[in-house]
């Protein structure tokens, strides 16, 4: 079957799917996603995500294109159109598309939305996180509103290039200081000598990941120690366990970082206990 998409009020092939060659999301990356991971025909993290993106819009000055029920409406339609039971649906919004020029067009410019869905394989994704997957660090060269779900996402392409390019799934960004910001796509996080999970605060200027939102609700009903504070890349070395989380990739154990091992170069207990319990809570929640 053929795959569906959702552009600007319609639905078609996604083959045919087509933007203005004047959408200020291809000439200035001007605009925001967000992205579901679909259990079972459903969205988990659902208003998380929701209200993220009204936050993105908001910060950008971009108009919200429709009320958060029609939005909706739209994204199950595109869902269920595209027949996916388990896999992602994506959401682009863009301020639209005017004559290029750096300032904002006029006022009433209507924004571009598109949506966009596709199943994934979640067995060859569960093999990987029982295997726990390589990560390398990469100078953090993004712009100072990493906070902000933009689609100007070059400095992240080319990390997460470098990481297949040696043979890694992530990618983790290290500031000037030499502390993990986060990930290409995920959260960066540890578990420390001390038993402490460790994940940058959301101060700092780095997403506030949905799922990253839901891990943190997890740590205090399973009574584990949140640290919330940066850590090192020798910190991450030093590790008991690793993961990063997001919403493609849920909780992923990491087993090396830049060649290293760490811990014991295998999925770590807590790790995977966090994997299952999200995995559990993201699926009965959906919407």
């Amino acid at each position: 079957m053929s795959r569906v998409a959702y552009v600007n009020g319609s639905y078609g092939p996604l083959s045919d799917a087509a933007v203005s060659v004047e959408d200020r999301g291809f000439q200035f990356a001007d605009g925001v996603y967000e992205v579901w991971s679909v259990f079972d025909g459903r969205m988990a993290d659902y208003d998380g995500h929701m209200s993220r993106l009204a936050r993105s819009l908001t910060e950008l000055r971009i108009d919200i294109p429709m009320t958060r029920q029609a939005l909706t409406v739209v994204l199950k339609e595109t869902i269920r159109r595209n027949r996916v039971r388990d896999g992602i649906v994506y959401l682009q919004v863009t301020r639209g598309a005017a004559r290029r020029d750096h300032p904002f067009p006029a006022p009433g410019t209507p924004p571009s939305v598109v949506v966009t869905s596709r199943s994934v394989d979640q067995t060859r994704a569960e093999a990987m996180a029982r295997k726990g997957v390589a990560v390398i660090t990469q100078p953090d060269i993004r712009w100072g509103r990493c906070d902000i779900k933009t689609v100007g996402l070059l400095p992240n392409v080319l990390a997460k290039q470098a990481a297949r390019e040696q043979g890694a799934y992530e990618a983790w960004m290290v500031d000037e200081m030499g502390l993990v910001t986060e990930g290409s796509s995920t959260n960066a996080w540890i578990i420390d000598q001390n038993g402490k999970v460790r994940t940058r605060d959301t101060q700092a200027n780095i997403l506030k990941g949905v799922t990253r939102t839901a891990i943190l609700d997890l740590l205090e009903q399973e009574g584990l120690e949140l640290d919330e504070r940066p850590f090192s890349v020798d910190d991450a070395k030093q590790a008991r366990e690793a993961f990063f989380t997001a919403a493609g990739a849920f909780v992923m154990p990491a087993v090396s970082i830049d060649g290293a091992k760490i811990g014991d170069g295998k999925p770590g207990a807590a790790t995977l206990k966090l994997r299952q319990l999200y995995l559990e809570q993201a699926r009965r929640d959906a919407v």
